[in-house]
């Protein structure tokens, strides 16, 4: 199974994170739990904004998008590795891997435009105070919303075209836990020379024009707070830009780990950073942003509140029409 004469393989093996049989089900546990958490704590901060009319401005609308962008990310790469975690063959067809890499391209590239403009919203919140409103309009948004979409789609179809052409005629274990570009590259037999220019210009290029305009950003923003006179102003004005500073470092942090390097030096290390920006920072985005966000955590505590005295109203009426017959 291991090796094929074929051109596209049929199927492809995921190696996973760990190949030892006992290590499985701790492992099964341990991303279940986090993919659920991912899935609650997003979902609440979607519906906390969502609910709340104090948080219907710019920045909370790019923060509900972010929130839904991870749960597709996640989505895209944790229940096929749960599901292998159980399985004893860890395959997946050609086309389902295309398609996991295609989407895992696209929401990761969102996430990053995301970040970018939520940067650009606290530029002008704190830089340009009194123009706020009629710069970030709500066209503004939707065009930056639109945009970080378009080119993301975009961006991915190029290099999942680009790994469509190559052949495979060497082993098909890839040494990852989902279809990842390198990983793949790494078992073509066919030159991927193509492959890694366009990664390392185009790509390079859709990863620094976001996190370009994030330092730009913070530079300014810098600029800015130092010239607060008052110690609390300046204190305010950094705490609105904390909780986005901190899932901006893991986020640009480990995927500048993986993928600005060789192909072939592609290693175990580069899989459990990869867990930081595919896995991690999508579970901890609603804790960073809820414990260091007043708003957010108020609204969060109404939406909770709402929905437990909700659930226990319906748990009385339940009740009661037991005792009733």
């Amino acid at each position: 199974m291991e090796t094929s004469n074929l051109t596209t393989p049929s199927e492809f093996i995921l190696l996973g994170l760990s190949s030892r049989p006992e290590d499985q089900k701790p492992l099964f546990a341990l991303f279940l739990i986090m993919y659920l958490v991912t899935l609650m704590g997003n979902s609440l901060i979607i519906l906390a904004i969502r609910s709340d009319l104090r948080l219907q401005n710019p920045m909370y609308f790019f923060l509900s998008i972010l929130s839904f962008a991870d749960i597709c990310y996640t989505t895209v790469i944790v229940p096929k590795m749960l599901v292998n975690f159980l399985s004893e063959t860890k395959t997946i067809s050609y086309v389902e891997c295309l398609a996991q890499m295609y989407f895992f391209l696209v929401f990761g590239n969102i996430d990053s435009y995301l970040l970018a403009a939520m940067a650009i919203d606290r530029y002008v919140a704190i830089c340009k105070p009194f123009h706020y409103v009629t710069v970030m309009n709500h066209r503004c948004c939707m065009w930056l919303v639109a945009s970080s979409i378009t080119f993301s789609y975009l961006h991915s179809l190029l290099h999942v075209l680009l790994v469509n052409r190559l052949t495979f005629c060497a082993s098909n274990v890839i040494h990852h836990f989902f279809c990842d570009v390198n990983p793949v590259l790494k078992l073509s037999c066919s030159s991927t020379s193509v492959n890694e220019v366009v990664a390392m210009t185009e790509g390079l290029a859709s990863v620094m024009a976001p996190f370009a305009c994030i330092i730009i950003s913070y530079v300014r923003i810098f600029i800015a707070v130092i010239t607060i006179p008052s110690a609390a102003g300046k204190c305010k004005a950094f705490s609105t830009c904390s909780s986005h500073l901190t899932v901006v470092t893991l986020f640009y942090g480990s995927i500048s780990y993986v993928y600005f390097q060789p192909v072939a030096s592609y290693t175990v290390k580069n899989r459990i950073a990869t867990i930081i920006y595919t896995v991690l920072t999508s579970m901890l985005n609603p804790f960073i942003y809820s414990l260091r966000n007043k708003d957010i955590k108020q609204s969060l505590e109404k939406l909770i509140s709402r929905i437990t005295s909700q659930m226990d109203g319906l748990s009385s009426t339940d009740s009661n029409n037991i005792h009733r017959f």
